[in-house]
Formats: C-alpha cells, structure tokens, sequence
C-alpha cells in the first residue's frame, strides 16, 4: 500500500478531460469510460440512500459509524479510481478532508457495474482496491439485478455471496440495515 503520484503528464490529461466522461489513472495508464447510463447512476444513488443510516452524525439515532461519498476520486498508490460509492469508518476518517483525492483507501466501496466498464471493474481495479487494503467490496449489476459481496483476505477477494432479483440481504459490513435489493 503507498500514496505515490501518478505520473504527472498522465494527471494533466485526465484534469483536461471533458466533464461528460469518467477519467481513472491504472497503473500510469489512463482510462476514459463515457458517463454512467440512468440506470447505473439510480442504482447507485438508491444504495447510498439505504446506507444513508449508518452515516448518521455520532449523536443521532441509527447505526452510523461511517462516511460515505459518491464517486470520489481515490488516489492510491499512484492509481486515481473512481468508485460509485466509497466508505470510511468514522474511526478511520474522523474528519473528511477537503480535497479533489482522497488518498485514504476506503473500508467498504461500491461499483455498479456498466458494460464498457464491467472488465475494468471486476480485474484490475479489484486487484488494486485490495493491494491497497480496502477491506469490503461490492459489485452490483442492475442489469441483471445482482449484487455481489465481497471481503478482503490478505491481497484477494474472498466472495461471501451474490444475491439476485428483490432478496433482502444483511450484507456485511451493514449487516445491522436490511437491504432490499429489488429497490435497486
């Protein structure tokens, strides 16, 4: 795990990316991927809004504990990736820095899974979210209606389940909120 810079005239070209595409930086390579369709962008804004209890301020009611944010630019271990959802226990990040990236990787994240981004998404960045230690992964799939779990053992995904059509699941590490998927 380390916070090196991409190489910078990589940087530089995705900072001069037009806003209707998604730049990430892959093992100083850059990848440009068109925005989400409808569909992936309401999966992903329907699953923040399930988790939304557990980022509840510390003295309110629910099971808080975390922070979330919508499509953060990571930037580990000389990598700049993209998820659709990231999470960081509060302990872990007590206070949420004001930056464009975030180089603290995430306890828990997200990928809603596109077809010009599903190959990407399942291969290299899952190898990288895991060398750089974030510890629960999801991959949902509203095509199919599908939502994958998945925790991190050493520097490999151990896949704990996938769950399909309306299941409700406690899925780690929300075990305490029951999510149903069909929502998704």
């Amino acid at each position: 795990m380390g916070n090196k810079s991409p190489p910078e005239r990589v940087y530089e070209a995705l900072e001069r990316l037009p806003p209707n595409v998604v730049g990430e930086i892959i093992e100083g390579e850059l990848h440009v991927s068109p925005r989400p369709r409808t569909m992936h962008g309401r999966a992903a804004f329907r699953l923040g809004k399930k988790l939304g209890p557990f980022d509840q301020e510390p003295d309110t009611e629910g099971p808080g504990g975390w922070v979330f944010l919508p499509e953060p630019e990571l930037h580990l271990g000389g990598n700049v990736l993209v998820p659709d959802l990231a999470g960081w226990r509060r302990e872990h990040m007590p206070e949420l820095p004001d930056v464009t990236g975030v180089e603290l990787a995430p306890d828990w994240l997200c990928d809603v899974l596109s077809p010009s981004t599903e190959a990407m998404d399942r291969s290299r960045k899952m190898t990288l979210y895991a060398r750089e230690g974030v510890n629960h992964l999801w991959l949902v799939d509203p095509r199919i209606q599908l939502l994958e779990i998945y925790r991190r053992e050493g520097e490999r995904w151990q896949r704990l389940g996938a769950y399909t059509g309306d299941a409700t699941v406690h899925a780690e590490p929300f075990e305490a909120q029951k999510l149903n998927l069909g929502s998704l």
